[in-house]
Parts: structure tokens; sequence; C-alpha cells
């Protein structure tokens, strides 16, 4: 993916939620992939969680953080699945003004060379809303790395090309 060397990096306050309804901070794994990776490419972290897998803390939890002025992208990991208990895209749909249906299409086809048709099994979705992004990540560290080596990496980076979402942020309120 191009970078134009020559522009200025802005880093984008991200807060990253986990939601597990048996991870704790100690055995967070997925969770702390993505905090190094985002820390690592210059970002910086505004605030980290983990949240039991219930749609209403978690749709409590997005609209917290959506109204912090601190935090401008949410990510999530886990809750994506099949199962009864799995209902992270339940929440955001509760939340979105806008979904991102390309971010889910994109990570399942990249998850795809990964885990071949088992990546049938993501519900990996994102959304805007007020003016913060929302990602939703499967939560094995896999697909951590899947999610941000291959599609938010760049696309959270400003100086990405021919664009990318940071560049848009000034413009997700408008009407």
């Amino acid at each position: 993916m191009p970078i134009d060397e020559g522009a200025t990096f802005l880093p984008v306050r991200i807060a990253v939620l986990t939601v597990s309804d048996t991870r704790g901070l100690a055995d967070d794994r997925s969770g702390d992939t993505l905090v190094a990776r985002l820390t690592d490419a210059g970002h910086v972290l505004a605030a980290r969680e983990i949240v039991k897998d219930d749609a209403d803390l978690l749709v409590a939890t997005f609209h917290r953080w959506i109204d912090d002025p601190e935090v401008d992208c949410i990510i999530s990991t886990g809750g994506t699945g099949v199962t009864g208990r799995d209902v992270t895209p339940e929440a955001i749909e509760r939340v979105a003004d806008k979904m991102i249906p390309g971010f889910g299409e994109l990570f399942r086809w990249l998850s795809f060379k990964t885990i071949g048709t088992s990546t049938v099994q993501s519900r990996a979705c994102a959304c805007v809303t007020r003016g913060t992004y929302i990602f939703a990540l499967p939560g094995s560290t896999g697909a951590v790395k899947d999610g941000w080596d291959g599609i938010l990496e760049s696309q959270l980076d400003s100086r990405h090309k021919p664009c990318n979402f940071v560049e848009l942020m000034p413009r997700l309120r408008e009407r």
C-alpha cells in the first residue's frame, strides 16, 4: 500500500475493547496484540476495557467512548462469531449511523487466505457513529493480525494514498 512519506502522520486516539466472558487483562492476548500494533504504528491508546458478551453492556461502552472527545476510533476483538453469546455486530448495529460493509468483506477475503473457509463464521463489521469509527474483529490473535496488518494499519495512516479513514475524520459529522 502506498505511503506518502512527505505527508504528515496524524496519530489516531484508539480505544480497544475486548469482548469476552472469560478473559481478563492478564490473559487478553488479542487485546495485547492490538495495543502493541497500534502503539508501534504511532497511534495513541485512548482507553482499554474488557466487557462481557452482553449487547446492552457493549452498547453502553460504545456510547461512552463515542461521546468521549479523546476517542477517535474504537476497535473491538471478540463476539463476532455465530454462537448465541456472540452479539458484537448486533450491538454495533444499535449504535451505527452508517455501516462500512467493505470492512467486513475485505476482512473475510484476507482471512480466507489464512484460515480458508472457516472465515465464513466471522461477522467482522464496521461503522461510523457521531464522528467515531468502530471496527469489530474476531477475538483470535490471528484475526487481530489480519485485520490490523491487512486493513487498519494503512487505513488509519493519514499518509496512505489514494485515500484513508483519517482524512475523512473532519467530515464525519457533516449533514
